[in-house]
Formats: C-alpha cells, structure tokens, sequence
C-alpha cells in the first residue's frame, strides 16, 4: 500500500498559522479597540444652569426632585465634556416655610445626576453657589467657601448662606447675576427660567462629548 510522506516543516508551518489565529481571535475587545480618552471635571468647577422646574418653600417637600438645564458648556483642557442643553436633576434636602416677618422661607437642594443630550447619564454630587467665573474657552470654574451653607432664601434674598439650614441668618446678600431669582415676599420662590450656578464637591470622569 502506497503511503504518502509527511513533510516535517510544512506540518510545523501550518500548526504555527493555526497558532497565530488563535491567539488573534482570543484578543479581548478592549486590546482590539483603543477606548476613548477620559476627561475629569475637577471638583469646585462651577456649572451655570437654567431652572426648569418652580419652587416655592410654601409646597416643596424634603425628598421631591427637579430639573435643570445646562446654559454654559463646560471644557476640560479645550474639550467639551458637558454640552449646553444637558440635564441636571436634583433634590430638596431642606425646607423653612416662611411663618413671620423676620423668617424667610428657605430651601435647601442638593445635585446628583446628569444627563448628556446623547441620552448618556452620571452621578454627580454638587451644591449651590454664589460665585462663578468664566475664562475665554467658556469653561466656567469658580470656588465658594459657603457652597455647603447655600440656599434659596426668600424675603428679598437671591441666594443667601443659611445655618443649619434657618433662613433668619442670612450672610450673602443679593447676588448681582441671580437679581430676580426669587420673587419679594416672604417665602423663597423660584420661577422656572430663571438662572443660577452650582458648584462641584467631587470630580466627575466623562468622554468628549460628540
């Protein structure tokens, strides 16, 4: 019976091609696709948002949430990472209803998530402030001390520093961006439309936004 000779070095080349697809096809996605470069938003960076909710000290209740719309695109390093249009919801922690002459009606939010245009979300932990400024890029950074202290103060207040959360110990004053934020009167009112800022206690990581 004729038998037919293997050939030594065409075997060794066809196992090291089988060995060399292997290997390729058993790469994780990740090493196959160079994942996009990240951008993190340092904490303390100020965001300027509009209201797109109304509130009022008279019916908030502690817990409720709201939305806000992003007016001002922020940048990191010359890259937009939260485009205007983007959504900001955040919470009531805090509510004075106003009960005499020389108590104003307070309340006090906190911020936890956004939402980008593309539909993609991230938690966010930010407070209300009474400082911002705005560099040539558009990126808008700003720092404030009482951030943690801020709330919505009514009585003639815009957005006032309050302890423990009592409306009466009023140390901001009217802030000459917020004029008109809240309605004169006793309780703290604020109309949808109108302007405010935020302010980051933590870092948040995001992509470019496209």
């Amino acid at each position: 019976m004729f038998r037919r000779r293997i050939n030594p070095r065409g075997c060794a080349v066809f196992l090291l091609t089988c060995a060399v697809t292997l290997t390729c096809g058993s790469l994780p996605a990740s090493a196959q696709k160079k994942k996009p470069p990240k951008y993190t938003v340092p904490a303390n960076t100020t965001i300027r948002l509009r209201l797109n909710d109304p509130l009022s000290s008279k019916n908030a209740q502690v817990g409720s949430t709201f939305t806000s719309t992003v007016e001002t695109p922020v940048y990191v390093r010359g890259v937009e990472v939260i485009p205007a249009g983007s959504t900001v919801t955040g919470r009531v922690t805090h509510v004075t209803r106003a009960s005499r002459k020389s108590q104003a009606g307070s309340i006090n939010v906190t911020f936890t998530s956004l939402a980008l245009p593309d539909g993609a979300r991230h938690p966010i932990n930010a407070s209300l402030t009474t400082s911002a400024s705005a560099d040539n890029e558009g990126e808008v950074k700003g720092k404030s001390s009482t951030k943690k202290n801020v709330a919505f103060v009514g009585a003639g207040a815009v957005v006032g520093g309050v302890i423990n959360g009592a409306a009466g110990a009023v140390t901001g004053g009217i802030i000459g961006v917020g004029r008109g934020l809240i309605r004169k009167g006793q309780e703290a009112e604020v109309d949808a439309g109108k302007e405010f800022n935020i302010s980051l206690n933590r870092g948040v990581t995001l992509s470019a936004y496209r």
